[in-house]
């Protein structure tokens, strides 16, 4: 018989700490959940800025009154987005690039082809001459890149620009204005 009470005083016992650790496991499901939500809503939130920057940018651009202006021979990759079409000059094509980007997890490459736009027609056959350098220069700067570095507009745009500036670093004849992409494929 006393055995029978010392087990009735175990379980009694035990009932309020089995309800105490479960109370606890729900607490601390609860605070992970809450934690997951919070981290993917940041996440979310840091992704979608990039799109939200390029729909302000497009915004100010269509507000802008159209005007004529005159050309530069500075290369910007923002002004270069906002000429008019008859504003743009000489447009020298290259050949599709194909490089691997930098990247620690997996494989990735991207596939570009661009066109340069140079102050003049007499900066072509400079580049006929040099194209191999060229080539060498835009691939090095290429395969420098990260996927996040390359896939927003941002992105691009400071490779354009990074593009422009090492070219016109290599010719004399005149300066190369722009790059335009004209195919851009990551996998």
């Amino acid at each position: 018989m006393a055995d029978k009470k010392e087990e009735e005083k175990t379980e009694e016992e035990s009932a309020p700490e089995e309800k105490k650790s479960s109370n606890m496991l729900l607490i601390i499901i609860i605070v992970v959940l809450f934690l997951i939500i919070i981290i993917g809503g940041v996440v979310t939130y840091l992704l979608m800025g990039d799109d939200s920057e390029a729909a302000q940018d497009n915004k100010q651009v269509q507000e802008k009154p159209k005007s004529k202006r005159s050309v530069s021979t500075g290369s910007n990759a923002a002004n270069n987005n906002n000429r008019d079409l008859s504003e743009i000059g000489v447009l020298y094509p290259l050949d599709t690039f194909t490089v691997n980007l930098k990247s620690d997890a997996g494989r990735r490459y991207l596939k570009v082809t661009m066109s340069l736009e140079l102050d003049g027609k007499d900066l072509s056959t400079e580049l006929d001459a040099k194209t191999a350098v060229l080539r060498d220069r835009i691939i090095r700067i290429l395969t420098s890149k990260t996927l996040e570095e390359i896939s927003s507009k941002k992105g691009k745009q400071k490779v354009s620009q990074q593009i422009v500036d090492t070219l016109n670093s290599m010719i004399s004849k005149g300066s190369v204005r722009a790059v335009y992409f004209t195919e851009f494929v990551i996998q």
